[in-house]
């Protein structure tokens, strides 16, 4: 570390530079103030970081100004939050290349669990985050990856079609026109095309099985020119190499000639399940791609190339032939993972399993994203609210990274060269553990 970048305020410095930087991309002058309030709040100690909690940091002598302006540029200020994203990225990306280059872009979503049906999104659906249906609400997100960091660099909430289709809770939840439904997925395809426009840097999609089943997404990476490694269930279907579905029925000289490809009861695909069990022992491979808290990490694993099968009767030409990567960790009692993947033929198997696992990054981020940067805190209920929120997570997110890619891995909000004042002792935030009035 250089004497200048160790110099007492020189942190500071950093994140004045950032702010200002961000404030340019809130539009009205009046709203970099919040800006920089907001961000400050989110990465000084403390509890909760919703509105009430943080303004009490802030300001603690006139906590209720502080909150009136924090709520309003979060939950009412109509600034965007896409072009406040693409700022961010503008700042962080460059500092995390320094580091090595872009390795993925990774694809994932994220759950918080809320009570009542009012707040935007809310059904009982499939939480990541306690592994079950549950009253939540869902983000979709994208985010580059370096191979030592990353950063999300689009986020949307998914609306459920019930919301979707609902005129009365839209109204009240603030929802644009121009959202209507769309699967996770789709969302997921709608940021990679916007950060194709953009110009992001490139580089293979990583996602777990929730989008790597969906073969309209698979398909929709391909016809963008982006490589994938994408999980898939075992009963996915697919056709061995040197195998394919049946060429079309023999022309008999009336009507249109045949064109689709064929199956029978003698010619069929078999499940990746099937596939990984049919292997010989000689088809597996021990290896690693990181090192965990403990130990370097390691498992068994095959790569086969395959066709997929799905609904290739539809088709008239066949599917390019693709990797399957199958993880069957020595002692279990059937494999545990599959992965389909368009990486080039010549690939090798440890190059698979390296991108494969390297997903794991976006899971760390939502971990330190929630726990430390209070991305679930907000208490709010409108669709401008609850992405201004987790924009501005992100924003104060994106400066720990730089700080870290520079010369800082230590640096976790909280624990940043940032002044802090006292709060009153008798303050007690909705949300908090010790808080007497109800959340």
């Amino acid at each position: 570390m250089s004497a200048s970048s160790s110099a007492p305020g020189a942190q500071q410095q950093r994140f004045a530079a950032y702010l200002d930087s961000l404030a340019r991309a809130a539009g009205h002058l009046d709203r970099a103030v919040p800006l920089k309030s907001y961000c400050t709040g989110l990465l000084l100690p403390g509890e909760r970081k919703s509105v009430e909690p943080m303004a009490a940091r802030l300001a603690p002598d006139d906590v209720q100004r502080m909150h009136q302006s924090l709520h309003h540029f979060v939950a009412n200020a109509p600034w965007s939050d896409e072009a406040l994203l693409e700022r961010v990225r503008h700042f962080v990306l460059p500092v995390m290349k320094r580091n090595g280059p872009v390795v993925a872009w990774i694809v994932d979503d994220t759950g918080f669990v809320k009570k009542g049906t009012h707040s935007v999104g809310v059904v009982r659906q499939y939480c990541g985050q306690v592994g079950k249906q549950e009253n939540c609400r869902v983000a979709v997100s994208l985010s580059v990856a370096t191979e030592q960091a990353s950063l999300p660099i689009a986020w949307r909430l998914y609306l459920p079609e019930t919301w979707a289709k609902d005129r009365k809770r839209r109204k009240e939840a603030g929802i644009p026109k121009e959202i209507s439904f769309a699967t996770k997925p789709t969302i997921a395809l709608q940021q990679i095309r916007r950060a194709i426009e953009e110009e992001v840097t490139s580089a293979p999609v990583l996602a777990d099985a929730a989008y790597g089943n969906d073969s309209q997404f698979r398909e929709g990476l391909t016809k963008l020119h982006l490589a994938y490694v994408v999980g898939v269930q075992g009963t996915t279907t697919v056709w061995r190499c040197g195998e394919a579905p049946l060429s079309a029925k023999r022309w008999k000289g009336l009507g249109r000639p045949p064109k689709l490809l064929r199956r029978d009861k003698q010619h069929q695909p078999i499940s990746v399940k099937q596939l990984a069990e049919s292997l010989a022992a000689s088809s597996w491979e021990n290896a690693s791609w990181r090192e965990g808290t403990k130990q370097r990490l390691r498992s068994r694993f095959a790569a086969q190339r395959v066709r997929i099968a799905h609904r290739d009767y539809w088709r008239s030409e066949l599917p390019a032939e693709e990797w399957l990567l199958i993880e069957w960790p020595t002692g279990e009692n059937e494999p545990t993972k599959y992965w389909l993947s368009t990486l080039p033929a010549d690939s090798k198997l440890v190059d698979l399993v390296r991108l494969a696992k390297h997903r794991w990054i976006i899971e760390r981020d939502y971990e330190e994203l929630k726990q430390e940067l209070g991305l679930g805190h907000y208490e709010g209920r409108s669709w401008r609210g609850f992405h201004h929120h987790g924009t501005l997570c992100i924003a104060a997110y994106g400066f720990l990274a730089a700080e870290r890619s520079r010369f800082s891995p230590s640096a976790r909000a909280g624990q940043l060269d940032l002044r802090t004042q006292k709060i009153p002792p008798d303050f007690r935030p909705r949300g908090s553990s010790h808080s007497r009035r109800a959340a």
